[in-house]
């Protein structure tokens, strides 16, 4: 690993440390939790929307590891601006690629936690499913 993956490194640690967008969003058009059983990870992801639908504020609470805090803020940050089709698309690459650093495949759970609450929470705003808790199992 070289000089770049330490600079990743410490940018996943500062968003652990200091979260960016943390907290409840009050009012939010999208409000879902998820959990990664395994290691008991868990985010709330809350999504506020603009009047052309595309995504304006988002906050996260939560708990667990690093990586899975870590991703939820940088995702926070991420997501402003974008079309709820635009998040839908969104897959683990670019979850792995926002992070800047090689994961294994169970930590790859703990970073795309965030995107999954997210991506089920929209799907649940637009009627497509009725779920009541993302699991990243």
């Amino acid at each position: 690993m070289g000089l770049g993956s330490d600079m990743y490194r410490q940018q996943i640690l500062d968003h652990y440390k200091n979260p960016r967008n943390y907290g409840e969003l009050e009012d939010a058009d999208i409000e879902h939790v998820g959990e990664n059983p395994m290691c008991g990870d868990t985010i709330k992801m809350f999504i506020q929307l603009d009047d052309d639908d595309a995504i304006e504020h988002v906050s996260f609470v939560g708990d667990g590891c690093a990586i899975s805090q870590a991703s939820a803020s940088m995702l926070s940050g991420e997501l402003r601006g974008r079309s709820l089709d635009e998040v839908e698309a969104m897959d683990r690459d670019d979850i792995v690629d926002m992070l800047g650093v090689e994961l294994s495949p169970m930590r790859i759970k703990c970073a795309v936690l965030a995107e999954k609450v997210a991506q089920d929470g929209i799907a649940i705003h637009n009627g497509d499913v009725e779920v009541e808790e993302t699991t990243t199992e």
